[in-house]
């Protein structure tokens, strides 16, 4: 008798790329998952709230080694913009950057800035093979633009 899938959020795809990457399907990772499919460019605290939401059961703790795991493995990406905490996405496989908007933190992805990866080239490697950059753009969105055009604070 074969067990029933999870009844959780997700569906096959989000099954098949975590058995691709060698691990085991559980719940709690199919809900980590989903949350940043959902989500992009969420931290673990906003992943453990939502989480939270589906595995009534789970914890902060949990998710991080699971965002750890899938991090490991390739399935998420992990993002750390300046004075804010890491934010996790499910976009890998390229050497994308992101724009970071400094009154809200809205976080949108932008594709390589020029050419391939990495990039961009150090005047110096020390004797470092380079296979990625990783750049902020930080400014302002256009909505905290027309606010601040308008005078309204956030």
């Amino acid at each position: 008798m074969t067990s029933a899938p999870l009844p959780l959020p997700g569906g096959d795809a989000l099954r098949q790329s975590i058995r691709d990457a060698g691990l085991k399907v559980t719940g709690p990772r199919l809900a980590v998952l989903d949350a940043l499919e959902q989500n992009p460019h969420s931290s673990a605290e906003e992943i453990f709230a939502r989480v939270n939401t589906v595995l009534s059961g789970s914890s902060p703790q949990a998710v991080y080694g699971i965002l750890a795991a899938f991090t490991g493995a390739g399935l998420t990406r992990r993002f750390d913009p300046p004075g804010s905490p890491a934010l996790f996405e499910r976009r890998v496989g390229d050497n994308h950057h992101h724009l970071v908007c400094v009154r809200c933190a809205l976080v949108k992805d932008v594709d390589c800035v020029i050419g391939e990866a990495p990039c961009l080239t150090p005047s110096d490697t020390s004797g470092f093979t380079i296979f990625a950059a990783e750049v902020t753009f930080n400014g302002l969105c256009e909505q905290c633009q027309a606010e601040a055009q308008a005078g309204i604070t956030a």
